[in-house]
This record gives structure tokens, C-alpha cells and sequence, in this order.
């Protein structure tokens, strides 16, 4: 997927000026929040679930190697195989070669963000192979051929009518006076098309939400069943996993379930909890008769030992992005790449850069809600923080930026002259704006004055009433 973060700015003004997103963003503002604060007040042990998973995760990364290789043996021992991939190249060529040798036409997909970051779709179409995407919110933006606007909820920067025009442009053989009016058309309408395309499909590929080291298997969960399907019907399952998604045992995996689902959906457990373990055996009723693990790189070992080690641990619930106020405004497609919010802003740069994330770590009020609700306590504001430092220091800010902080350090390291300056300026603004109460436009404040009012100071600093009420207190 080519990214476009560096055209942060330019797609956030679109999506606030977007009618449609804006709705569609409304159901998200409340939804998901709302949904998880319940599931969460439900769980008495809740803080003590998070405490075992940051434990088990931190275990998982300290000791990669160690797991990822018993992993290995277990897959193998179970019939599978591994293929370690150190970037999107060479998973997208695994893949390929993988579809080939089995003579593949149609390859159906579960959802999968490993998929959307290596571009496997593209790469198998322009190879003579035909990708269905199988969940019903990758469905539409693969129709519509737009990316993902959401970790769980790929679809979700769409209201209803647009969904109904894309089925009724792309199902041309279904009768064109049908009725597709809610959701419950809709979805009947996306089953019988899938339907087939389950049937006929010659590989199927999923992701991963963990891969277990003691046993061998892979973990996904969904809300549709389509999962199921895409790895059990055809002849062939691929998953498609980064490394990070390798936890010790199984308890482990059921130990952070409890924390998925409700801080994704706030659902106690997804509809579809599918566990994965080698190919068809000889007394099976299903299954693949391949089953085969594709192993992604693409930078996360460079992760380990650093200050973003912990964004390691991310469990992909999206919480982040529900509670992020500059998320629910803007929507996901802003961020220019496939992962949105505040794990993306920290997890972007990381695996293209900051020179290609532009202002993505920059694109948080720092209100903390991102890291307070996070079942794994990614502490995501440090995180962009210090790409904030990285991006100052390699000199990518514009100059404007540049010098206006330099003007603030400089006041900074003279306290006594800040307080002066911030005491006669509050003092000579709120002069002139005595009467008006605020200020439709300052020199130098432009940033903030374009989109709202400024309001004019009142009373005094914040500074000089703290010195005051600390000298009256009374000694104890």
C-alpha cells in the first residue's frame, strides 16, 4: 500500500470538509466507547487481566527468538511449514509461490492488516490471481477499491447509501430495482454473492491474532464466521502474521482474549474464536490440505530493545483509535497508510520512517485517553514524543515551526524573563480585548485562529497566583 502520510494536513482538511464521513463518524464517536466501558465495568479484574498480559507480552518480546523457533517445530511436527519473510517483498512472493504451485485462480481472504501492509492483493491480481476479500467491511472497500479506514471496522468512514451504490455498480447480474435499504439487506445480499466464491476458491488466507509457541497453532477471531471458511474450504491456508504475534502457550493466547474482544467491540468474547493447528489430518471431516505460516518482518526486530519496543505488544483492538478525539474526527484514511490512530502515529514511522509518516506523531491533543484505555498500557504520548524528538532533530519541521520553538526554548531557560513576557503580554491583551472577550485573529497565532476564536485573557497568570497562595501557606 503506497503511503500518503505525508499529506497529513491536506487529508485531514478533506475529511472534515467530507458530509458522509462526518456522519458516519457520528455512530463511531459513541459506539465502540460506549460498548467497552460497559464490558469493562463488568469485569472486577480487569486491571489485573491487563498486569498478565503486559507480563506475558513483555516475556514473549524479552524471549522472541526462543518462541518464534519453538513455534516452528511445532508447525512442522503438526504437517505445516514456516516461511520466514524479511520484508513485503518476499512475503508477497511466498504467497505467490505458494498459489502457483497449486495451480490457484481464486484466492479468498479473511481480513488481515499484514495483508493490507505487504499490498498482497495487488500483488496477486497483477500475477493472474483473483483475491475475494471475505469479511464483509473488506468486501465493500475492496469494491470500492479504497483502503481500510479502521483496524476492526475497515468500512466504517461509509454511511449506508454509499455501500448500497457500490453493491448495485459491482452485483450487476442481481435485479436492479432490489431493495437495499438497511444493513440486514445489505449483509443477505454480501452472502450470496460470497457464497460461491468460498466454494470455488483454490487458497485461502487469513491473519493472524496470535500464534501460539506451545502448540503450533494460529488464533483468529471474527464476528461473521468468514474466517472459518477462507481456512478450512480450499486447499491450502496461509496465514499471514508478523512476528510480534507469538505468545508462550495457550493460556497465554485466552489469558489476552478476555482482553480483546471487549476493549475492541465490547463483546465478553468475539462470535468466532477459531483455533488453527497444521492441515487435514487423515481422520478429519475438513480442513486445508496445506497449511503454511508466512512470517513478517518488515522492521519489527529493529523495534526490540529500543524505545518503541512496547508498541510491540499491541493486540490490534483498535481502543485507541475509538477514544482518540482527532481520530473521530478525521477518520482513518487521513492517516495515508494502513494503520490509523494513535498506535498507527507511533507504529507508521516505525516501519516507513519518519520521513514518510509526516505529521502523524504530531496528530494527538496528548489528552492520554489513547494510553488509559489500551488493554496492553502502550504508553502511545511517550511514544510520540519521542518521535517528535527524532523529527526535530533530523531537521523536518518547516522553518516557521523551527524558529517559533526556538524563540520559546530561549524564554524557557530565563524563567524570570518568561514570566515578565507572558505577564506584560496577558496584561496588554486583555486591554484590547476587554469588551470583545476573544479574538478572531492574533500575528502568530494564525494555527489556532483559522478554525476558532481566541479567547482574551482574564484575571492573572496561572504563575503569579501560585507564588502568592504558596507564600500564605502556614508552615506545618
Amino acid at each position: 500500500m503506497k503511503a500518503t502520510s505525508r499529506a497529513f494536513k491536506a487529508n485531514a482538511r478533506h475529511a472534515l470538509g467530507d458530509p458522509n464521513l462526518q456522519r458516519a463518524m457520528v455512530n463511531l464517536r459513541t459506539g465502540f466507547a460506549e460498548r467497552r466501558a460497559h464490558a469493562v465495568a463488568q469485569l472486577p479484574e480487569w486491571e489485573e487481566l491487563r498486569e498478565q498480559a503486559v507480563a506475558i507480552k513483555k516475556d514473549a518480546l524479552a524471549h522472541l527468538d526462543f518462541y518464534l523457533e519453538a513455534f516452528e517445530q511445532k508447525v512442522i511436527a503438526n504437517g505445516g511449514q514456516v516461511h520466514w519473510c524479511r520484508d513485503a517483498a518476499e512475503a508477497n512472493e511466498t504467497v505467490l509461490a505458494i498459489c502457483r504451485r497449486l495451480g490457484a485462480k481464486t484466492v479468498t481472504k479473511g481480513k488481515s492488516m499484514i495483508g493490507e501492509e505487504i499490498g498482497i492483493n495487488d500483488h496477486l491480481a497483477a500475477n493472474g490471481v483473483t483475491p475475494v476479500e471475505t469479511d464483509l467491511g473488506e468486501y465493500i472497500i475492496q469494491i470500492r477499491h479504497e483502503p481500510p479506514s479502521h483496524i476492526i471496522a475497515p468500512a466504517v468512514h461509509l454511511v449506508k447509501e454509499q455501500i448500497a451504490q457500490s453493491f448495485r455498480e459491482t452485483h450487476r447480474d442481481l435485479d436492479p430495482a432490489r431493495p437495499l435499504m438497511d444493513s440486514r439487506q445489505m449483509c443477505d445480499e454480501a452472502r450470496a454473492v460470497l457464497r460461491p466464491r468460498f466454494l470455488a476458491a483454490d487458497v485461502g488466507i487469513t491473519g493472524a491474532n496470535f500464534l501460539v509457541a506451545e502448540t503450533g497453532s494460529s488464533i483468529i477471531v471474527t464476528n461473521e464466521g468468514n474466517g472459518d471458511l477462507t481456512q478450512t474450504l480450499p486447499k491450502a491456508h496461509i496465514v499471514l502474521a508478523s512476528l510480534e504475534k507469538v505468545v508462550p502457550t495457550l493460556e497465554d493466547a485466552t489469558t489476552i482474549l478476555r482482553l480483546l474482544a471487549r476493549s475492541a467491540t465490547g463483546q465478553e468474547f468475539s462470535s468466532y474464536t477459531t483455533v488453527s493447528t497444521g492441515p487435514r489430518r487423515r481422520d478429519d471431516a475438513d480442513g486445508p490440505g496445506e497449511y503454511h505460516v508466512v512470517l513478517l518482518d518488515n522492521g519489527r526486530s529493529a523495534l526490540l530493545g529500543g524505545e518503541f519496543e512496547d508498541m510491540l505488544r499491541c493486540i490490534r483492538c483498535a481502543a485507541c483509535l475509538n477514544h482518540c478525539p482527532v481520530y473521530r474526527a478525521i477518520g482513518g484514511q487521513s492517516y495515508g497508510w494502513v494503520y490509523p490512530g494513535p498506535m498507527g502515529s507511533v507504529l507508521t514511522p516505525s516501519l516507513i520512517g519518519i520521513e514518510a509518516a509526516g505529521n502523524l506523531p504530531n496528530a494527538s491533543t496528548f489528552c492520554g485517553q489513547c494510553e488509559s484505555v489500551c488493554p496492553m498500557k502502550i504508553p502511545l504520548p511517550k511514544m510520540m514524543r519521542h518521535w517528535r524528538e527524532r523529527e526535530f532533530q533530523r531537521h523536518l519541521p518547516p522553518p516557521a515551526y523551527r524558529l517559533g520553538l526556538a524563540a520559546w526554548a530561549f524564554f524557557a531557560r530565563r524563567p524570570a524573563l518568561y514570566r515578565l513576557v507572558a505577564d506584560v503580554g496577558a496584561r496588554v491583551l486583555g486591554v484590547i480585548g476587554r469588551g470583545r472577550g476573544r479574538f478572531r485573529a492574533l500575528p502568530l497565532a494564525a494555527g489556532w485562529t483559522q478554525t476558532r476564536d481566541m479567547p482574551a485573557p482574564e484575571g492573572r497568570s496561572f504563575m503569579s497566583l501560585w507564588v502568592e497562595r504558596q507564600s500564605q501557606r502556614k508552615p506545618r
